[in-house]
């Protein structure tokens, strides 16, 4: 039998039509995005103080730095991008500032540069003309970075270098911002060659002022890797949480649940929902306590504590609030809950 056929529904009549998925998916990011009553507005600092990071090894690298300049024809400052106007340490242009500067806003992977051309606005009237944003997993931008320093030599006076044949560069800047990366994909692109200075995601690997590094051939190009120098005197609380949220100051001097409630006002704030998708949440939430203790729980991150009862002590599992705060951290600065501008 042939089948039935089918009837339409009369002009005007309400009929149920079967949503999308991809468009309930973009109702709920659409929930998600309004503005939640309630929510912080500010972060609260609470009266706390930023640990003043300023070892030995940082004073005795700033002044190693001075012992070198004669050696160099420019300066190159590399700097976090998801920070370009926080944290840059002073004391490095106002000891060393009588060369050439370029300064590479680096891991641009991991920064929303949605406003890059007001974040270049606001570099250039603090008085820097070159700046160069740059990602060295990718190399992107990095190749740059020889002809614009080759170009600033030319045009400026080689203090007690005219004679030299090759061009030399000191790269400065706060801890772990990638110096060494800049340093390694450079010599990648220009001489194919393999790592000159070690690598890490903790601040502090580089930790005094090193031998010439050759970086390219034609032109003779050569640079001396440095330690990175905070300023003594972080200028905010908030700075100093931005900072430490970008790995620049250890973790445990400011504290790793406090990195992470700041992380999370940040992410709210900027309406950066993934981390709920990431942790397989139901919802955001404003509440550090709960997100760690979701992440724990997702993580299956557990502690045994000892609780006094009434028949004497017992041993239970809880949730690790401080491995969840670090893995929270961990999966900001990879990148993981999304590209993030801090300033």
């Amino acid at each position: 039998r042939a089948p039935p056929p089918r009837l339409r529904p009369p002009e005007g009549a309400v009929t149920s039509v079967r949503v999308p998925q991809q468009l309930e998916k973009m109702r709920l990011v659409s929930c998600l995005r309004a503005p939640v009553v309630g929510w912080r507005e500010r972060f609260d600092c609470g009266g706390r103080e930023v640990a003043r990071w300023f070892p030995g090894h940082m004073a005795r690298g700033l002044k190693d730095m001075k012992g070198h300049l004669r050696q160099v024809d420019c300066l190159l400052e590399v700097h976090d991008a998801r920070i370009p106007l926080s944290g840059r340490n002073p004391q490095l242009q106002e000891a060393l500032g009588v060369r050439p500067h370029l300064l590479v806003l680096n891991k641009m992977d991991l920064a929303d540069l949605t406003h890059k051309s007001r974040i270049l606005e606001c570099l250039e009237q603090q008085g820097l003309r070159n700046i160069l944003f740059t990602d060295c997993l990718t190399d992107e931008n990095v190749k740059k970075i020889v002809p614009l320093v080759t170009e600033l030599v030319k045009n400026s006076q080689r203090y007690q270098r005219a004679e030299n044949i090759e061009t030399c560069m000191m790269v400065i800047g706060v801890p772990n911002v990638g110096k060494s990366s800049v340093i390694n994909s450079l010599r990648r692109l220009h001489l194919r060659k393999g790592k000159a200075s070690s690598v890490g995601a903790e601040p502090g690997i580089t930790r005094a002022v090193l031998t010439k590094i050759q970086v390219c051939e034609r032109p003779l190009m050569f640079l001396l890797d440095t330690p990175g120098v905070l300023s003594p005197r972080i200028e905010s609380v908030e700075v100093g949480l931005k900072l430490a949220l970008c790995g620049a100051i250890r973790d445990h001097l400011v504290g790793e649940e406090v990195i992470a409630d700041y992380l999370l006002y940040t992410l709210n704030r900027q309406q950066q929902f993934s981390y709920t998708e990431h942790y397989k949440m139901d919802n955001p939430c404003d509440d550090i306590e709960t997100v760690l203790k979701s992440i724990a729980v997702h993580l299956g991150k557990t502690r045994r504590v000892k609780v006094l009862t009434g028949i004497g002590d017992m041993t239970v599992m809880a949730p690790n609030y401080n491995a969840a705060a670090v893995h929270f951290i961990h999966s900001f600065r990879k990148g993981l809950l999304g590209k993030v501008m801090l300033d």
